[in-house]
């Protein structure tokens, strides 16, 4: 079993800058890329970003540029940094774990204009 944490979330005006962590425990060794997706209200959950254990990273087009992924294996901890923050990235964000199968619970986040 894996169980992933997410926290940071909260809200932030337009412009603004978050960082979002995702901490891994239980059965990571079944979990060989981590990647944070959002759901926005009416939305199928998308895509953020992705990254490997050997740190190749992959973003959605909206997000380049301004957001950033990045682990810590030893913490093993995944961050997403979030800035110039925009109202349409409001939505509850999810850590994901490939190969393992497993979500989050969700944290959200909230861009006022």
């Amino acid at each position: 079993q894996v169980q992933l944490v997410e926290s940071g979330g909260g809200l932030v005006q337009a412009g603004g800058s978050l960082r979002l962590s995702c901490a891994a425990s239980g059965s990571i060794f079944s979990i060989n890329a981590m990647g944070w997706y959002r759901q926005a209200p009416g939305k199928q959950r998308e895509l953020v970003a992705a990254i490997t254990y050997g740190g190749s990273t992959n973003y959605a087009d909206s997000v380049k540029g301004r957001f950033t992924i990045s682990r810590d294996n030893a913490k093993n901890t995944v961050y997403l940094w979030m800035t110039k923050l925009k109202p349409e990235d409001t939505a509850v964000y999810y850590c994901y774990g490939y190969g393992s199968g497993h979500w989050g619970q969700g944290t959200q986040v909230t861009v006022s204009s």
